[in-house]
């Protein structure tokens, strides 16, 4: 079982992206504010297999969802 600890940075790793805090945060600030109407996995900044891999921990409800949805929320300025 994988109990390593997910994270943003984890998961900026994952999705082959700088991964340190600094990074994260400029990330966040540099695509930020996330139109409301565009779904985060359907956002333009992302590469297909990003997309792709986000779409698939969304509709799965899997281990990356928590981290994705705090990403989402934090792209959005809420």
């Amino acid at each position: 079982m994988d109990t390593s600890q997910r994270s943003l940075c984890t998961l900026f790793e994952q999705l082959g992206l700088s991964a340190d805090p600094a990074s994260v945060d400029r990330f966040i600030t540099e695509h930020s504010p996330l139109d409301p109407a565009v779904h985060i996995v359907d956002a333009p900044f992302w590469r297909p297999a990003q997309s792709s891999f986000l779409k698939q921990q969304m509709t799965a409800d899997a281990e990356w969802v928590e981290v994705v949805d705090e990403l989402n929320v934090r792209l959005r300025g809420q």
